[in-house]
């Protein structure tokens, strides 16, 4: 028979031989078919240095009974022995599986030994195995067709986390329906309260009023906020793209309105001109200008949108009629 030798790092002494043992692996009254079985030996008082050669069942595996797995080696401390540091106790076992009913003589286990110049063979005595199948009443028996996969009712503890998602689910998407809903609301109430141009355009220059921006280092905030409010104005009353012309581009584009007359025509042009060189070429307008600026800006506003209403008045008052 084929020996395995193996080296074992904590091994010892000469013990008698005895019985192999027989262990199921799944543990009942008897052993069915197909059942795994640990298949082994076991030596105690093992010490350090001995050489153990194990036999070779790999040959004698076949249909009926099959060598699940080869050998295993399992060491532990022999506790409370006074050398127990280099005593060890050792066991080796296989995995079976019968694969027809029957009983099985296992053939006795020889393990060579060998410490030193000491040789010898240890048999263990194979043990009989009676392999059972589960009993049929051939008197009673009767076959049937395969049966498909039995489906169970299902519970309220099954669906209730389903449910509670989908509903969960549901809420979510309402509330987010809803919040788009009111943010449409709101820039659509936002629209319909948005102030006339002539009114954003009054308040944006009340706070310029006073001379709390005419130091000659807060003039170019002064004057381009002045400026600015006229432009935003001027794109809403006029229809023409001020915020992005320059000034010359910005009054050929009103020249000729009749609203604007050409005393203001002048004055409005003066008071951008006077702006662009504070802005743009560091100038200091004295003191005069900074007080004329608000005004004519004011001044210019009114008059044009007074003029815009008496225009939308007639034309009402037409319709009537």
């Amino acid at each position: 028979m084929k020996m395995l030798m193996l080296l074992l790092s904590a091994l010892l002494g000469l013990v008698p031989a005895g019985e192999a043992f027989l262990r199921p692996l799944q543990p009942r009254d008897s052993v069915l078919v197909a059942d795994q079985l640990s298949y082994g030996f076991r030596l105690d008082s093992v010490r350090t240095g001995t050489f153990v050669g194990l036999p070779d069942f790999t040959a004698a595996s076949n249909d009926t009974l099959t060598l699940v797995r080869g050998w295993q080696l399992d060491t532990t401390w022999l506790k409370g022995h006074k050398k127990a540091r280099d005593l060890f106790s050792l066991e080796g076992s296989i995995v079976l599986a019968p694969f027809e009913e029957g009983t099985y003589i296992l053939p006795d286990i020889h393990i060579l030994r060998k410490k030193g110049a000491s040789v010898d063979t240890l048999i263990f005595k194979g043990l009989e195995l009676e392999v059972k199948t589960i009993p049929i009443d051939t008197a009673t028996f009767r076959p049937h067709d395969l049966k498909g996969q039995i489906r169970y009712p299902l519970t309220f503890g099954e669906v209730a986390p389903w449910v509670a998602g989908a509903l969960a689910l549901a809420a979510l998407l309402a509330l987010g329906i809803w919040y788009a809903r009111r943010q449409a609301l709101r820039r659509g109430g936002a629209s319909a309260r948005k102030d006339p141009a002539y009114i954003v355009a009054l308040r944006e220059l009340e706070k310029y009023r006073g001379d709390k921006y005419w130091a000659p280092e807060k003039q170019k905030t002064f004057y381009s906020g002045i400026t600015d409010a006229l432009k935003v104005y001027m794109e809403e009353r006029f229809g023409v793209d001020a915020p992005e012309m320059t000034t010359a581009e910005l009054f050929a584009a009103i020249k000729g309105e009749k609203d604007i007359t050409p005393e203001m025509y002048q004055s409005l042009k003066d008071l951008f001109e006077t702006a662009d060189f504070v802005k743009f070429a560091k100038h200091a307008a004295d003191e005069k200008e900074n007080a004329a600026a608000v005004p004519l800006a004011v001044r210019f506003v009114v008059d044009t949108h007074e003029s815009e209403a008496a225009e939308e008045q007639a034309q009402t008052t037409g319709e009537a009629q």
